[in-house]
């Protein structure tokens, strides 16, 4: 099983720690690509800060964000799952999982990112702030940078299981499962049961609540039929639609009651 997540905007920084060895992350393919976007987000944040702050999107409370981009080379690193926070993270836990589900954890979450493309939660990352949605100057689109080198990656990373894709649109625009691929990946909406109106703060609860429930049980669906088994059994109330064509991923809408 292989899980896609979004990143989260805030991000912890490490107070210590090994600087960035961009080599040394997981999905090796993504290692050019990777050093073009790194490479000019330091140059541009480390020259006119009010070009760089227009850029990321970021509002002048954000100004601290173009200084902490431009020190990325230098600055300490811990495993992203420690450096991705926001209400999806810590609904996830990962810190307070059990071993061998931290273990799948490592193996299964893929979070994907405007800077790194996708990382493994185990992965070495220093805090930083580019939004998949950036433009940059010289790259332009991230979105669009990133779509060559994932669909060489990720097919593989893939594997022959099940693909749970938990992304924002935003982020689901660097890599769309194609062909059998497609046919064997699952898609998450979270509706407010009485209203089937699509809700957000809960959403992201929702889905981590829901991804920490299969890593400590140690479900391991071989498909999105398996999926819909597996997380009615343990209490989730889901409404499921196969792909009427080949090469399409299924939808699957989790059910809450309450929104908050």
């Amino acid at each position: 099983m292989l899980v896609l997540l979004p990143p989260s905007e805030g991000k912890a920084n490490p107070d210590e720690g090994a600087p960035l060895k961009p080599g040394s992350l997981s999905l090796p393919g993504l290692t050019g690509a990777r050093e073009a976007v790194l490479t000019e987000l330091v140059e541009l944040c480390a020259g006119d800060q009010e070009k760089a702050r227009e850029v990321l999107g970021l509002s002048e409370g954000l100004r601290g964000e173009v200084a902490k981009n431009a020190g990325l080379p230098t600055a300490g690193t811990r495993p992203a799952g420690e450096i991705y926070t926001g209400v999806l993270y810590d609904a996830l836990g990962l810190a307070t999982l059990d071993a061998a589900a931290r273990r799948r954890a490592e193996d299964a979450l893929l979070v994907f990112s405007g800077l790194w493309g996708a990382v493994r939660v185990s992965d070495r990352i220093p805090s930083y702030r580019c939004s998949m949605g950036v433009k940059l100057p010289g790259i332009g689109a991230l979105a669009a940078h990133w779509r060559a080198p994932m669909a060489e990656v990720l097919p593989e990373v893939a594997g022959e299981g099940l693909v749970l894709d938990l992304r924002s649109s935003a982020y689901a625009a660097a890599w769309r499962p194609r062909g059998e691929v497609a046919g064997r990946t699952a898609t998450v909406r979270v509706l407010h049961a009485p209203t089937r109106k699509v809700v957000s703060h809960f959403n992201k609860a929702t889905k981590g609540r829901m991804v920490r429930s299969l890593l400590t049980a140690g479900a391991v669906p071989a498909d999105p039929a398996e999926l819909v088994e597996v997380l009615r059994e343990l209490g989730y109330a889901v409404e499921a639609e196969a792909p009427g064509k080949a090469g399409r991923a299924w939808s699957l809408d989790v059910l809450v009651e309450e929104v908050h």
